[in-house]
């Protein structure tokens, strides 16, 4: 197997995959907007590129593994925007192709399971850009994709400890309301099976094993430090802004059998209160 990798959008859950495959003797080129972070993204033994900004058409058709994790914008997907032609040309002699989409694309479904083939009905701007960037990359002949739909991304650096600690978190409640999500770390493995075991044309959901309400997640972060539990807000009388507010639009449990029954994949962190164990004992 080639082991060489383009990272399209050089973002956080590229960087945890980033982290499995290096030790493996990968190579790994990956993208980001800012000249100012290609010292950061080369410390960490990852070739860093510019883009946009300088030619991508040229590195597509070098690497056989691909991963997108750049997401869709106002005018659309931004990388086949750019380099559809590319990508098509390059489709037949690929190997993989990872998109990280998101479980935004199935909706609200008032707390009930969705699956892979639950139809998609977003409720969001940004759920339908998703359903729109999907369909797009589906759209390509002879392109081994592979769709990555993540829950709610948590991890080291991305969590509910620091609001906790500064006092700022809020325990919102939404009768109803619950949320699935995914380690970081969960995500890179399942990627790291994918890369080993492709199945074009694949969609996978990305969560753990415990869909939860958002405020017992809070709640139990305070607990893990120590601290007093946030006091529960009414999400009628809660200021929140319209981005934030829109997470609560939609309430799903999202189910992630598919993964591993097809990878054998299972999660590292099965419940959020295994995942933020972990990333506590991590900072002592």
């Amino acid at each position: 197997m080639d082991k060489t990798l383009l990272s399209i959008g050089h973002g956080y859950s590229a960087q945890a995959l980033a982290k499995r495959l290096l030790p493996q003797g990968w190579r790994i080129v990956g993208t980001t907007r800012s000249a100012d972070k290609m010292d950061e993204i080369a410390a960490t033994g990852v070739e860093p590129f510019v883009w946009p900004g300088a030619d991508l058409g040229a590195l597509l058709a070098s690497f056989p593994n691909i991963l997108v994790s750049a997401g869709p914008g106002p005018d659309g997907d931004p990388v086949l925007n750019a380099t559809y032609d590319d990508i098509a040309r390059a489709a037949p002699d690929l190997r993989w192709l990872g998109y990280l989409s998101t479980t935004g694309v199935y909706g609200d479904h008032g707390g009930g399971w969705v699956d892979e083939n639950t139809p998609l009905t977003p409720s969001t701007k940004r759920g339908q850009a998703r359903v729109e960037a999907e369909a797009r990359w589906q759209g390509i002949p002879d392109l081994p994709l592979h769709i990555f739909r993540l829950a709610g991304i948590y991890g080291p650096g991305r969590g509910p400890f620091a609001k906790v600690r500064a006092g700022t978190a809020r325990r919102i409640i939404k009768d109803g309301q619950v949320f699935s999500r995914i380690h970081v770390d969960d995500i890179a493995l399942a990627l790291d099976l994918s890369l080993h075991s492709p199945v074009p044309g694949a969609i996978y959901n990305l969560c753990d094993d415990d869909p939860a309400p958002p405020q017992d997640v809070i709640a139990h972060a305070a607990e893990l430090l120590g601290v007093p539990v946030p006091p529960a807000i009414a999400i009628d009388d809660a200021v929140m802004t319209p981005m934030a507010r829109s997470f609560y639009a939609e309430s799903k449990k999202v189910r992630n059998d598919l993964i591993k029954n097809t990878l054998g994949w299972s999660p590292t962190y099965p419940t959020y209160r295994a995942g933020l164990k972990a990333m506590l004992a991590l900072e002592s």
